[in-house]
């Protein structure tokens, strides 16, 4: 897939992970996807990126727990105005969970809660817009959102961020709605009201795509995650998901 030289406006441009402990979760993805982890120093906070072929396709950050939010990968949308988006989101039933930022130079960022109560970040584009890589192995490749709350989260990402959606299944036993369609597609909403547990929140997932999603799954064993999902095959690819050693969820699926 070529590289792409900026982020659709509404699609998913960077994923980061929230974690407890940086050198662990550094070490655990390093040696699982083959990344290099550079670190952008104090004045950035000691934020890290992970690169592939110098590449830079995710970031990872330290929480220290004083929100009390567990160690969990965040998803980013594209904007080209962060500032107003907040303002949709708080007009369209979401809620404003860090208000508007700069950083450096190199783009603004902000992170809400959708209309379902899941978390989502956004970015603005300064000097930096995002990955410029994805739905290739050792990179992100796919990004789904999990609500209670279907109807009014595809209302609220259609507002929002401008999503151009299309329905892919609307039966009671799958219902989904996504970013674009055919080849085009970069992002997808899932009804999960049947089946979320009891006490787990609306959430967006990150899949990981992989030349072999059994080998990875074990590999990530070995490296210390646990299997929340064994790997199985879907319509969409072999899929599975793990929580990594500080209990961040992820997914991985097999690249054709």
């Amino acid at each position: 897939m070529p590289l792409r030289d900026t982020a659709p406006t509404g699609a998913p441009c960077w994923v980061d992970l929230f974690t407890s402990d940086p050198d662990a979760s550094t070490a655990f993805y390093s040696e699982l996807f083959g990344w290099k982890a550079e670190s952008a120093g104090e004045e950035y906070g000691g934020y890290i990126s992970f690169m592939k072929d110098e590449t830079p396709v995710a970031g990872a950050m330290r929480n220290d727990g004083q929100t009390g939010t567990p160690d969990v990968w965040l998803i980013y949308l594209a904007t080209d105005d962060a500032d107003a988006t907040v303002e949709a989101a708080a007009a369209n039933g979401g809620g404003v969970l860090f208000p508007t930022m700069d950083v450096t130079d190199i783009g603004r960022m902000a992170m809400v809660s959708d209309a379902g109560q899941a978390a989502i970040g956004m970015w603005q584009a300064g000097e930096f817009f995002g990955f410029t890589v994805v739905g290739e192995a050792n990179t992100p490749a796919w990004f789904e959102l999990l609500t209670r709350d279907y109807d009014a989260s595809v209302d609220f990402y259609q507002k929002v961020f401008g999503w151009d959606t299309h329905v892919a299944g609307d039966t009671p036993e799958f219902r989904y709605t996504t970013l674009g369609q055919g080849d085009g597609q970069l992002a997808g909403i899932m009804d999960a009201s049947v089946f979320l547990p009891e006490g787990v929140p609306a959430h967006w997932s990150v899949y990981f795509g992989v030349a072999d999603t059994d080998a990875t799954l074990t590999k990530a064993v070995e490296l210390g995650a646990t299997i929340v999902q064994p790997a199985e095959d879907t319509p969409y690819g072999r899929i599975a998901q793990a929580t990594d050693p500080t209990g961040a969820r992820f997914k991985l699926v097999t690249i054709p």
